[in-house]
């Protein structure tokens, strides 16, 4: 949901707002005896544009939830406006601009139908504060990058309406936080960061220049007290680049997606230097990410984590296999989307089937040059049927009225090397084996056409087999040794989450954090600000 910035408030103004907007007009009481029917015809022509707070009310037959004189209402109330005054602490806007107005809104009750009104604006703002909360801010998140193509789920609003108005309210609001362990996690960080910042952030930065063990002078020294002020090691006196601070280094790196090597190079500066603002960002950014997946992960699925460059398998929250994996290209056409779905079956011995999009944009122009380019693709007509390169003049084709397909059968030397996994999609997206290995010992791999390459694809296959049969390394290979192309389903659907988090929360409660390789979390982050979310001490 966009919204303009609003100005910050004091602490002290909050507070007083929140204590205000508890009280009621001295009228409330009488108002809210004197006509039962005009509060309901109220309530009805107020809430009539909203579907979903019109349909509670016709469920409840129009009865106040938030507006009665009961004790029970004002505990309503009262915990509402704690939860609006708090979603900042989510990443979300500052919503004491909310509070006030409801804080007038209900002072200037003189009517029945002033008092209908206060009603459905309660639980406007709990359902706006719900949703935003649950399933995140941007509304579309394809919007801001088409290869963001996920699906955000629903909450049933009626459902919401009620359970306020049957549980107790604190702690029914408590549990609209999402309960995932990556998000709690997040906001433990954003929390710990923001204190950081409030006392100075991390200090002085290092200055950029390569620096490894054996090194001594001022630089040695800015870089021991920069990892010494992020915890990376104990304070020391030392003006040299001993073990200690090589070791400190490593892990910086390892926390960080960098090459673990021990050297301060240009790479490793660079991330050291950014300062804990660009930290909190990254963080804020996650949570809203988090938001958008569903809440129902699948007690075993696959995580691919972009920026990470890796692929888990996640058993009951615990990762039980993780590999290395190499994405999309960053180009506007190769880029790996963000999606979710479900891992249907593999593939061994697999064939490739050419995209058409790289047909007649790579092979068609060399074709063109020498009718026997890449001769180890078949190409084949509509009707499956090899084709003869030498009886095609090859010339004569644009890329839109190329006829051919191209299909290179299973090998070693495979595109899709030995074996995929398949998760049927629009996008034709899927996990695969390749032969191109050296890769995989690259710090950034980005270089695939838009799948996900594996580095460990049969040890990936035998923990998905493991479930269903009892030696999935001989079933595997029993299979592969065949050298045909053999379709093997799972007898259990595994559900696959492609996502793409800069900052995630490791298994040990240690914050990492990853560059923005396709650049989609600066765009993120630019149309949150939009709709008025800001650092904290920050004025929207």
């Amino acid at each position: 949901m966009s919204r303009p910035c609003a100005p910050k408030l004091s602490s002290f103004l909050k507070a007083g707002l929140m204590a205000s907007a508890l009280a009621v007009s001295p009228l409330w009481a009488s108002v809210s005896q004197a006509s039962t029917a005009g509060f309901r015809q109220a309530v009805a022509e107020m809430a009539w544009e909203d579907a979903d707070v019109s349909a509670f009310y016709r469920e409840n037959g129009f009865e106040p939830i938030w507006t009665a004189d009961t004790e029970d209402a004002r505990a309503r109330r009262q915990a509402l406006m704690q939860a609006l005054d708090e979603a900042a602490q989510h990443g979300l806007p500052d919503m004491a601009p909310r509070v006030v107005e409801l804080t007038e809104q209900m002072r200037a009750v003189r009517s029945t139908r002033d008092l209908g009104a206060v009603e459905v604006a309660l639980s406007r703002a709990l359902v706006d504060y719900a949703t935003d909360l649950q399933t995140g801010l941007i509304d579309t998140p394809s919007r801001i990058d088409d290869g963001i193509v996920r699906k955000k789920h629903k909450i049933d609003m009626t459902a919401l309406l009620r359970g306020i108005s049957e549980q107790r309210p604190h702690a029914f609001l408590q549990s609209l936080v999402p309960a995932s362990a990556q998000y709690r996690a997040l906001l433990r960080e954003k929390l710990r960061l923001e204190a950081l910042l409030a006392a100075g952030g991390w200090g002085a930065s290092v200055p950029v220049r390569k620096m490894e063990p054996g090194d001594t002078g001022a630089g040695v020294v800015a870089l021991r007290d920069r990892l010494v002020s992020m915890g990376y090691m104990d304070p020391t006196a030392s003006a040299a680049y001993d073990f200690d601070l090589e070791d400190a280094v490593r892990r910086f790196q390892a926390e960080h997606g960098l090459e673990v090597d021990g050297i301060a190079g240009e790479g490793t500066l660079k991330e050291l230097n950014r300062p804990v603002s660009d930290r909190i960002k990254s963080v804020m950014v996650a949570m809203e990410r988090e938001r958008w997946l569903t809440p129902e992960r699948g007690d075993r699925h696959i995580l691919v984590n972009q920026t990470d460059f890796t692929a888990k398998i996640i058993d009951n929250g615990e990762v039980t296999f993780v590999t290395r994996s190499v994405i999309g290209r960053n180009s506007y056409d190769r880029r790996s989307p963000e999606f979710s779905d479900e891992m249907e079956h593999m593939v061994i011995n697999p064939s490739w089937y050419v995209p058409r999009s790289i047909v007649t944009k790579e092979y068609l122009p060399k074709l063109k040059n020498n009718p026997n380019a890449h001769s180890y693709i078949e190409i084949t007509d509509s009707r499956g049927r090899v084709v003869n390169r030498n009886n095609v003049d090859f010339t004569q084709f644009t890329a839109r009225s190329f006829p051919f397909a191209m299909r290179q059968p299973p090998s070693s030397r495979n595109a899709l090397g030995l074996v995929k996994f398949m998760f049927p999609n629009k996008y034709n997206i899927y996990l695969h084996d390749t032969p191109q290995k050296s890769l995989f010992g690259r710090e950034v791999r980005a270089f695939s056409h838009g799948c996900i390459r594996l580095q460990k694809p049969f040890e990936f296959a035998y923990a998905l087999l493991a479930r269903q049969t009892s030696d999935p390394k001989q079933y595997f290979h029993s299979i592969l040794n065949s050298g045909r192309e053999t379709k093997v389903e799972l007898e259990q659907n595994v559900p696959v989450h492609i996502i793409y988090r800069t900052a995630f929360v490791s298994e040990e409660g240690r914050a990492e954090f990853r560059r923005d390789v396709y650049g989609r979390d600066a765009k993120i982050w630019s149309a949150l600000e939009q709709a008025g979310v800001a650092l904290p001490g920050v004025q929207g």
